[in-house]
């Protein structure tokens, strides 16, 4: 019988794990302190992988802004992985400046969920993990193999988790950087709002229940 390996689950700790890389060893807990964003793909010299590598290189500094390391994974060598991003730098022109762990085991992958055998058994789904400063995962995608990911919401989903740990709050339906947020919602009779108690406190207030600001 197969072995069976669950999906890791939010706000839990992310399984650690020491892997080898195209910057060389990597451990996750010693990136205690900095977000983490790890993605996975298919294989190396892949046409859809290929394009969000240099997507992710494209916008690196953006997610430097936001204290965020990128580390990417296929179940591939050091070797494949560096004639891959060599072949990368001059087709898009920009170097890949993250590292890509060489997951020749699956156990990253495997600790991960990243083996869905209804795609493939030896080949990873496209996953992002988004792990937080303390080491804490709180927010997962998965993707098929055939459609590339939005480099965009990778990094809104990143700013809408931020902003709500510094201020509190919750970001609503197609939330943006700068947009209102939501605050929590009355947990008593007595804190229900009125409309107007809600307005003097500089908050939009949409329901009882629904009541929004700008942070």
């Amino acid at each position: 019988m197969s072995e069976v390996h669950t999906l890791p689950r939010l706000n839990e700790p992310a399984p650690d794990f020491e892997a080898n890389t195209t910057h060389g060893k990597l451990k996750l807990s010693d990136l205690r302190g900095k977000w983490v964003v790890l993605f996975s793909h298919p294989a190396d010299f892949t046409p859809v992988c290929s394009t969000e590598f240099g997507a992710f290189a494209r916008r690196h500094e953006e997610f430097e802004k936001r204290n965020v390391q990128l580390i990417g994974l296929s179940i591939d060598s050091v070797q494949s992985h560096l004639a891959w991003v060599h072949d990368l730098e001059k087709a898009f022109g920009v170097k890949i400046p993250f590292p890509v762990i060489a997951d020749l085991d699956m156990k990253v992958a495997n600790l991960y969920g990243m083996i869905h055998p209804a795609a493939n058994n030896t080949s990873t789904v496209r996953t992002v993990f988004f792990i937080d400063d303390k080491g804490i995962l709180r927010a997962m995608i998965y993707y098929p193999m055939n459609v590339g990911r939005n480099i965009s919401e990778i990094l809104r989903v990143i700013d809408a988790l931020q902003t709500a740990d510094k201020n509190g709050v919750s970001c609503p339906a197609d939330w943006q950087p700068g947009d209102p947020v939501v605050v929590p919602a009355p947990a008593t009779l007595d804190a229900i709002e009125s409309e107007e108690e809600a307005a003097a406190k500089g908050l939009e207030y949409k329901t009882w229940y629904l009541r929004m600001k700008k942070v």
